[in-house]
């Protein structure tokens, strides 16, 4: 249906356009009718942050995906339900409660 990309670090907006030019040009992705953009972008030119002894290694860009298509549906339950599970039980509120 429609799309939005969240580009953080160092990323040309020329590349940008190219590469969502491309998509559109080979429909291989439908997109609603009733919306002629389809895609909403935005560019951060800071680069990721590294948690110190975190498991996410070190890069100089990244992109977040975010799209509503249906098929998202259920991850989106599933991770919604793995949530009022542990927010039931307390799990790291204690973490959010002083700010």
């Amino acid at each position: 249906m429609a799309c939005c990309m969240m580009y953080r670090g160092d990323v040309v907006p020329k590349d940008v356009n190219a590469s969502i030019v491309t998509i559109k040009s080979k429909r291989t992705i439908q997109f609603v009718d009733w919306c002629p953009t389809a895609f909403k972008v935005g560019i951060n030119n800071q680069p990721p942050t590294v948690v110190p002894g975190g498991d996410v290694a070190k890069v100089q860009r990244s992109v977040c995906m975010m799209s509503n298509t249906t098929a998202i549906a259920g991850v989106l339950a599933r991770m919604d339900h793995k949530f009022d599970l542990m927010y039931s039980k307390r799990a790291f509120v204690h973490w959010y409660v002083g700010e």
